[in-house]
């Protein structure tokens, strides 16, 4: 396993944050962190991270307890959070080097280090630009190329594609897809958008109350992509392709075989039914 997670609780005073959890996540797989907000995501990833100081409960990461060895699940881990964590006015060649300096790495392994991350976050064009003039995708990318210097074998990303465009969310996810199979790496993915989580996650739980109500495994929530719902004037329902640009394509090839639409419905998120059926739908602060 690549966490284990008993009875964990955290107390701020006399409030409870996390209240006995227990968590598993398997080595080698991205893992779905959900919840609404105040759910415990973020305490539970500071706790894991050691950033901040459980009450109660054991945590072990990667055969590392929490308790004896904090040092070393430091040192194999790896945190982007969802604030930018580098310094604007240094480039992002110079952010790299200086973050990679606090990991300890030594000049050849640094050297090799900036290379690989710079490829795989594709920034190497802007390695020389500075960090607080880059895109908002861009500056995404520099923070997950930190969280990557020191290769850690379990990474924790944080909303990591927030107020980004389409195409660097498509671009992030498909990198995390690639590093999680290239490398093997254990990630730990929190998000708000449910299509992520059905298009990463292995295996999903979400936090409410500081609680785990809902883990299942990708089998569970994996729906069927492209696909569209048509509701036929006789009453009967067929599920067909979307084609092209949309909804408009569809009904024009449907409407071509002599089918008389009532209503076209795209297939609904069941992770997203899921996730507010368990924390209902109240807003929250």
């Amino acid at each position: 396993m690549a966490i284990r997670i008993k009875g964990l609780s955290k107390y701020y005073g006399t409030t409870c944050v996390l209240e006995a959890l227990d968590l598993t996540v398997k080595k080698g797989s991205i893992f779905g962190l959900l919840g609404p907000n105040g759910a415990g995501k973020t305490t539970l990833i500071s706790i894991l991270n050691g950033l901040t100081t459980k009450t109660s409960g054991t945590v072990e990461v990667l055969g590392y307890s929490l308790d004896t060895h904090g040092s070393a699940i430091k040192a194999i881990s790896g945190y982007v959070p969802q604030s930018y964590a580098f310094y604007p006015t240094l480039s992002v060649r110079e952010n790299l080097t200086f973050f990679g300096r606090l990991y300890g790495l030594g000049e050849e392994e640094l050297r090799q280090s900036i290379a690989y991350c710079l490829d795989v976050v594709s920034l190497k064009r802007y390695q020389k630009s500075k960090a607080g003039v880059l895109s908002g995708g861009l500056k995404r990318r520099l923070n997950i190329a930190i969280g990557l210097l020191h290769a850690p074998q379990i990474l924790y990303l944080d909303e990591p594609t927030v107020g980004i465009d389409p195409q660097s969310r498509s671009y992030i996810l498909d990198m995390i897809k690639a590093m999680n199979q290239d490398r093997n790496m254990s990630v730990v993915y929190t998000s708000h958008y449910m299509e992520e989580v059905e298009y990463l996650c292995d295996e999903v739980v979400i936090l409410e109350g500081g609680k785990s109500v809902f883990q299942e495994e990708r089998a569970f929530f994996e729906r069927k992509k492209g696909k569209v719902r048509a509701v036929l004037s006789d009453g009967s329902v067929q599920e067909v392709d979307l084609l092209g640009d949309g909804l408009a394509n569809t009904a024009a090839m449907l409407g071509e075989k002599g089918l008389e639409i009532v209503r076209l419905d795209t297939q609904e998120s069941k992770m997203e039914s899921i996730f507010l059926a368990i924390t209902q739908k109240e807003l929250r602060d």
